[in-house]
């Protein structure tokens, strides 16, 4: 999934078709408006190309599994790319596992690949799971640092177009966890991430902020909900974006009540034991 980002995505696309998997690409382009597509099909004749005609946000994903023929999809952005051997490794553990939706791969940041901030959440995550999970149980994922099994993504209806981009992912996560299926992270699996420059991080901020608060209105118990909402506002900045982000998840109010549907209980106590680390998390900061 790309916007107006061809130089990068050219990076990525040079790694992906490199992979010694030799898997099939498809790029989404979200309406870019640069020679992103032009460019691509020269350079990478082998990789499918769809040109999207507007921005669909993560929607576009949705849109490459239907036309991927494969069991298994792995996202990446045009800022992220899969280590050599990973595809297979996670799509190894997906044959092995048929409960699991997914696998999430550890990130490494360049250009000194460390770490992603995040990592320390995922790997000691404290959900509780089968014994033979073949790591630690999510109950959310990195969208572009993750591969699916396409019947559980498709099971789910994808990526939402309310949301359309910026924390996305917790939705389907907890619409796949209530639907019995698992996720999961892999210390073997590993995706590469050279943050691109080019981003409105206060945009992404405010989409962020919105689609948190939506999602815990849409899935969680009231309680719940009014807490996540209060902790997450006390945490953003008092600017604009952040009085934006408020404005718009209100106004979206009408259809999150029409929309909502609690998540299982067995899936809130799970969420339950992810509240304490998530409060004093680095990596969920709404800062940009």
């Amino acid at each position: 999934m790309t916007h107006n980002r061809c130089e990068e995505l050219c990076r990525t696309l040079t790694r992906m078709t490199s992979l010694p998997e030799r898997v099939p690409i498809i790029v989404m382009d979200n309406g870019s408006t640069d020679d992103t597509v032009e460019t691509t099909r020269h350079q990478f004749p082998d990789v499918s190309v769809v040109r999207c005609g507007a921005n669909l946000g993560a929607v576009a994903r949705n849109l490459g599994v239907a036309l991927a023929r494969t069991p298994y999809v792995a996202f990446c952005d045009d800022d992220t790319w899969w280590q050599p051997g990973s595809l297979s490794c996670a799509a190894n553990l997906l044959d092995a596992h048929p409960r699991l939706a997914s696998i999430t791969a550890r990130i490494l940041v360049e250009p000194d690949l460390r770490e992603d901030p995040i990592t320390p959440e995922l790997r000691h995550s404290p959900v509780p799971a089968p014994p033979d999970l073949p790591g630690p149980a999510l109950m959310s994922v990195l969208a572009g640092a993750t591969m699916f099994r396409v019947s559980a993504f498709q099971q789910v209806g994808g990526f939402s177009r309310k949301l359309w981009l910026g924390g996305e992912e917790e939705l389907l996560s907890l619409d796949l966890a209530s639907r019995g299926w698992w996720m999961c992270w892999a210390e073997n699996v590993v995706v590469h991430h050279a943050p691109s420059r080019q981003r409105d991080s206060r945009r992404r901020r405010q989409l962020g902020i919105r689609n948190t608060i939506w999602t815990s209105w849409l899935r969680r118990p009231v309680p719940v909900a009014v807490r996540r909402t209060a902790a997450v506002l006390r945490q953003a900045p008092r600017d604009r974006a952040t009085l934006a982000a408020v404005l718009e998840a209100a106004a979206g109010a009408p259809w999150v009540l029409r929309e909502r549907r609690v998540v299982p209980p067995g899936v809130e106590a799970a969420l339950q034991t992810l509240e304490a680390t998530q409060l004093r998390s680095p990596a969920r900061r709404y800062v940009g």
